[in-house]
């Protein structure tokens, strides 16, 4: 509980105790009424000066203007019939500030729930100077210095180890609990905690750059995007607000009025009580409090799960997506080449893959990349000589005194090698010793272990049509589409043509529900920002996916996309919820306050039943294990 939450505390406890002795102390009435207007003052002064400052800058149609109007009313009823009795008034304003109490520790749980799950802010960066370490603010760090991070300390900014190794902590930042190894020459990105060993990080970007700083400035931001929901919710209230009020005064007016036209007695005290009554119900605070903590709640328990959603609009659209377009490389496959099968050689498989990766030890290409991770180990370069690089269609070299020729068909047909076609998605190195053919290895882009069982999830989800949109060739496209499980897949596209096919689907008639399209935010943001909704995965220190997308996975798990759709429609569920109880509450309390069938007692544990409800309800949002 903080100082101000305290501070009500004390309020509302001096309150009750003077509203006490003046209904349980035998005193004059004078005396009472002093105790009743200090236990009012003491705990409504700050709702009293709220309504006057409204009234001041014509901005009157509030909560608190609605309350100051009921108490203060409640007390000229009691003056008017001169019983001394302001109980009603003091208890409903009492009751008031209890609900308002509760409601501002709930709210500030959850922000330091999710203040919590988002610190990641760095304190300070360590710089050497004179063999010692002088702690100063990320912000002053210039690009390219040498930072030092110790064991538990969190990296503040991004850059590559020149220096040391160790286990690094992601969690904060993707919802990853396991660690991941680091040493020389790896990248790190700052919000991420060093846990072993002592690293020297040479920065490459300054610190508001830096991906820390970018996923707080989106986070905090989130706010200012708001859904149709809150949007409904503020223009609801805009007009309820007045229409109460007036309907209030016509309650109070009216009715006495028509008595009168018809010889009756008008009951003005009777007429004004039940009007009174009426303003109390009608406090919109549970809306007004509860939705918007409700797409907070369900932003900052995605943002737990490292999912970044942009604003709660992105948070709704995400709750109506049913179909999901896919980039293949780095959402569906890994992006990094593998290689994946050895076909037609009569060699062992370890010595065709040891001629291949020695031939290639002099190239950069990920292809010779992928066959030296194969490999295993580092080529010995003094196996290797008269190395010859033909572009575009391999490498010839001498290994061990066997000439090598390592590459594609147009290599083997130059050379005159006769060789056995691939019929295999991915690229084909053929493998020639001394002219004689050895037989293929096969290269390709692998899928990721767990995407058929992520596309299953999202059907589950409600996802009815999932497509894939690939650059490869069609027997390419159409492997990887029947392994994982795509239910339509276009291939042979260039980024252009992804924008027309999305664009295409967008305009099909008959189309329900929201398009998401799933890329690597690198290559992908015309696609990105022309879907209903752009996801980017695996986004983590990715400058071009947190600009791009509307939603940002910080890893590259594609299980995450139909999670996110799950919090993101738990969280408009909630809303909902809160919206029908509320209104069907509210609605419901003013009927029988017009007619008198609810006094004001009912009325304030009804408006602030109704919040505390709302409020309680709108925390669920935040709970995110369980989905």
């Amino acid at each position: 509980m903080n100082r101000k939450q305290k501070k009500m505390l004390v309020r509302i406890v001096v309150s009750a105790a003077l509203l006490l002795a003046a209904l349980l102390l035998p005193l004059p009435l004078w005396a009472r009424c002093v105790l009743y207007a200090a236990s009012y003052i003491v705990v409504g002064w700050d709702i009293l000066r709220k309504a006057a400052l409204g009234i001041g800058n014509r901005q009157m149609f509030d909560e608190n203007f609605l309350m100051a109007v009921a108490t203060l009313g409640a007390i000229a009823l009691a003056l008017y019939e001169g019983s001394g009795d302001f109980t009603e008034a003091v208890a409903v304003m009492l009751f008031y500030q209890i609900g308002e109490l509760f409601q501002n520790i709930a709210v500030g749980r959850s922000r330091r729930s999710i203040s919590a799950l988002m610190d990641i802010r760095p304190d300070y960066a360590n710089i050497e100077d004179g063999g010692a370490l002088v702690q100063v603010d990320p912000e002053e760090v210039a690009v390219g210095s040498v930072i030092v991070v110790q064991p538990g300390e969190r990296i503040p900014l991004d850059g590559f180890i020149v220096e040391g190794a160790s286990t690094v902590s992601t969690a904060a930042l993707t919802g990853e609990s396991l660690p991941r190894d680091v040493q020389a020459g790896d990248e790190v990105v700052s919000g991420c905690i060093n846990l072993t060993g002592v690293l020297r990080v040479q920065t490459t970007r300054a610190y508001g750059d830096s991906t820390v700083a970018r996923i707080l400035e989106l986070v905090e931001n989130s706010s200012s995007r708001k859904s149709r929901s809150e949007n409904f919710i503020s223009r609801f209230a805009r007009v309820y607000t007045p229409a109460v009020v007036f309907g209030a005064l016509a309650l109070a007016l009216l009715p006495p009025l028509v008595r009168l036209a018809f010889g009756m007695d008008a009951l003005w005290g009777a007429w004004c009580y039940r009007a009174l009554t009426f303003l109390v119900i009608s406090c919109p605070c549970a809306l007004v409090i509860s939705i918007p903590l409700s797409f907070f709640a369900g932003i900052g328990g995605a943002s737990r799960e490292g999912i970044l959603v942009k604003g709660s609009n992105y948070l709704e659209t995400l709750s109506q997506v049913k179909t999901v377009v896919f980039d293949k490389t780095g959402t569906i496959t890994r992006g990094v080449f593998e290689v994946s099968g050895i076909h037609h050689s009569e060699l062992p498989d370890e010595q065709l893959i040891e001629y291949a990766a020695l031939a290639e030890c002099a190239s950069s290409h990920p292809i010779s990349q992928s066959l030296r991770r194969c490999y295993g180990r580092e080529p010995d370069r003094s196996r290797v000589r008269d190395i010859e690089e033909r572009s575009g269609r391999g490498v010839l070299a001498t290994v061990d005194g066997v000439r090598v020729a390592a590459g594609n068909d147009k290599l083997m047909t130059e050379l005159g090698v006769p060789f056995t076609p691939c019929r295999s998605a991915g690229t084909v190195i053929h493998i020639a010793l001394d002219g004689e053919y050895a037989g293929h290895i096969l290269i390709s882009d692998v899928e990721k272990d767990d995407v058929r069982e992520a596309l299953t999830a999202l059907r589950a989800a409600g996802v009815t049509k999932t497509v894939m949109l690939i650059g490869d060739a069609e027997s390419a496209a159409r492997q990887v589409a029947e392994r994982v499980g795509i239910d339509e897949y276009h291939s042979g596209l260039l980024p252009a043509d992804k924008v027309a096919l999305v664009e295409q689907m967008l305009e099909a008639p008959g189309r329900s529900g929201k398009l998401a399209f799933v890329g690597d935010g690198i290559n992908d943001a015309p696609v990105l920002t022309r879907a209903d909704l752009g996801i980017a995965m695996g986004a983590l220190g990715s400058d071009a996916a947190i600009e791009a997308a509307d939603v940002v996975l910080m890893d590259d798990d594609p299980m995450k996309i139909s999670r996110a759709i799950a919090i993101a429609r738990k969280c408009l569920r909630i809303v909902y919820e809160n919206i029908v109880f509320a209104l069907a509450v509210k609605f419901g309390c003013l009927l029988l306050g017009a007619l008198g069938l609810a006094g004001m007692w009912a009325a304030i544990f009804a408006d602030v039943g109704v919040m505390v409800l709302a409020v309680l309800n709108a925390m669920r949002a935040l709970n995110t294990k369980k989905l």
